[in-house]
C-alpha cells in the first residue's frame, strides 16, 4: 500500500485557512439573510439563479446543477419558497417529467430588497479583505478546483 501524500506546512495552512474562512463566511451570510429576510443562504441562491435566467425560470434539474445540490434537497427548498410566495412551479409542456421553478413577482421584489445587504456582507466578509491580485488568484484557483470536481462527477 502506498504511503499517503501528507500535506506539508504550506498546504496544511491553505487547507485550514480555506475550511475556516468558508465556514465563517457561510455563517455570516446565513445570519444576515435570516435577519433581513428570513431566508437561508441556499434559498437566496435559488432566487438569485432564477433572477438571472431567461424568463426568471429554470428546469429543476438545471437549477440543482447550478447550485450543486441534490434534486431532493432542492425540492425541499423550492417548496419552502413556494409556500412563502417567492417561487412557483409549473410543468414542462414538452416533457411530462420536467418541472420548472419560476421566480414570482413577489420573489423578485424580495430579492431586490435583500440583495444590497447581502452584497455588503459578501464585500465585508471576503471581497474587501483581499487585494485585486489576491481576488484574481482566488478566482483562478477555485475555478480550477470546481472544473476538476465537476468533470469527475460527470
Amino acid at each position: 500500500m502506498d504511503e499517503p501524500r501528507w500535506l506539508d506546512d504550506e498546504e496544511m495552512a491553505a487547507w485550514r485557512g480555506f475550511v475556516v474562512a468558508s465556514n465563517l463566511i457561510e455563517r455570516r451570510l446565513e445570519q444576515q439573510l435570516k435577519e433581513s429576510a428570513g431566508l437561508s443562504h441556499t434559498q437566496y441562491e435559488i432566487l438569485g439563479q432564477l433572477s438571472e435566467a431567461p424568463g426568471r425560470s429554470l428546469r429543476m434539474t438545471d437549477l440543482a446543477d447550478r447550485l450543486v445540490t441534490s434534486k431532493s434537497g432542492l425540492t425541499y427548498q423550492v417548496t419552502q419558497l413556494e409556500k412563502a410566495g417567492l417561487v412557483s412551479r409549473r410543468s414542462c409542456a414538452s416533457d411530462v417529467r420536467g418541472v420548472f421553478a419560476e421566480l414570482t413577482e413577489y420573489g423578485w421584489q424580495v430579492l431586490r430588497e435583500v440583495a444590497p445587504g447581502h452584497v455588503a456582507t459578501v464585500r465585508e466578509a471576503l471581497i474587501d479583505v483581499l487585494t485585486r491580485e489576491q481576488l484574481a488568484v482566488l478566482a483562478e484557483g477555485l475555478g480550477a478546483v470546481s472544473e476538476r470536481l465537476r468533470a469527475a462527477d460527470r
